[in-house]
């Protein structure tokens, strides 16, 4: 073997190498069914949760989040829902009692609609 021949075999070895790495699938493994179907539940839960307290309540995401125990960004989600679905309605402006910022009061009632409007952005 002369020192080219060793030196392209050096060189393809790395750009193998390289291209291996680049090209690796990725390997994170799949969720079996059972487990969906356990974060499906919890997602019902929390959103069965979430819009019963506003049914009997007036309150922020925030102050949701607070009374409940589930996370803020999973009320902002599953209030998204809600609006889609014209299932929640922001009944006035006013400064939260958790966080001291403006933000809107929500609620699943209809009968607290009084001079209000139906939630379609925040």
């Amino acid at each position: 073997m002369n020192l080219i021949n060793i030196l392209d075999e050096g060189q393809g070895s790395k750009s193998r190498a390289r291209k291996k790495g680049a090209s690796k699938p990725n390997l994170t493994p799949l969720k079996n069914n059972s487990e969906h179907q356990d974060e499906i539940k919890v997602a019902q839960s929390q959103i069965k949760t979430i819009f019963q307290y506003l049914f009997e309540n007036e309150a922020t995401a925030s102050m949701v989040a607070q009374a409940t125990g589930i996370y803020q960004k999973n009320i902002c989600r599953y209030k998204r829902d809600l609006e889609k679905s014209n299932r929640i309605f922001e009944t006035k402006k006013g400064l939260c009692k958790v966080t001291g910022f403006k933000a809107w009061y929500l609620t699943t009632n209809p009968d607290r609609l009084k001079g209000s409007r139906i939630s379609n952005s925040l």
